[in-house]
């Protein structure tokens, strides 16, 4: 029996060209998100980097939730671990919290995907294990170990993304350094009756590279940890 004439026949979905797998959506995910940000993934936009539909997506990926935490557990791969030195732990704990922000940063926005959840992929978890087994043999007590490793990971990620925020604001280095200029002069021209020390110090407080800062949070955290050790 023939169609009714008013009815529109259905356009078929584009076949794709290649194979498709879950690792290359993701990798394609991972490619835009450096450029875009975030924002910028969406089923319909990866599947035009193939040349088909965003339903040829679905069947390796059920939603861009679940992509987003693919492409932080596939960043996570990234990012290495030492070999053990338990005589230096507290220096290795250092060295994974500087690889994996510095992995982070390299991927634009994607550190805030981290924010609100408990990744637990077998690359997150690798580097999860690595910590805390640094700590625990520097003689840090199970639980405190555990909490500080939460509270590391989540100034990892949150620095990341202001990070992120803040190149979104100022995209070449010479306006952040005018951004910059224009917070001090702001903080100057404070009442000086009010705000005596914001004034006084206004360089002070917007002066300094973001690894200087990233480096004196670390070492507020992890140099921290002493207090607890048990041995």
């Amino acid at each position: 029996m023939r169609d009714s004439p008013w009815r529109r026949p259905v356009k078929p979905e584009r076949p794709t060209k290649i194979p498709l797998s879950q690792a290359q959506i993701v990798e394609a995910a991972l490619r835009i998100v450096q450029t875009e940000g975030v924002d910028g993934v969406s089923m319909r936009r990866i599947a035009a980097e193939f040349d088909t539909g965003p339903s040829s997506l679905y069947a390796h990926v059920t939603s861009k939730d679940e992509l987003l935490q693919l492409m932080f557990e596939e960043v996570c791969g990234l990012v290495e671990v030492p070999p053990f030195d338990v005589s230096r732990w507290q220096e290795q704990v250092r060295e994974i919290a500087r690889n994996g922000h510095r992995v982070l940063a390299d991927h634009y926005d994607l550190a805030r995907t981290a924010l609100g959840t408990i990744p637990s992929g077998p690359n997150a978890m690798r580097i999860s294990e690595a910590m805390l087994t640094l700590m625990l043999a520097g003689g840090v007590p199970p639980r405190v170990a555990s909490w500080a490793m939460d509270r590391i990971f989540l100034y990892i990620t949150a620095d990341a993304y202001e990070m992120s925020i803040w190149r979104g604001k100022a995209t070449t280095p010479t306006e952040i350094v005018e951004l910059g200029e224009d917070l001090v002069a702001y903080f100057e021209e404070l009442p000086e009756d009010t705000y005596p020390n914001l004034r006084k110090h206004a360089r002070d407080m917007i002066g300094g590279g973001t690894d200087e800062r990233f480096e004196l949070g670390l070492d507020l955290l992890v140099g921290g940890l002493d207090k607890f050790v048990t041995k």
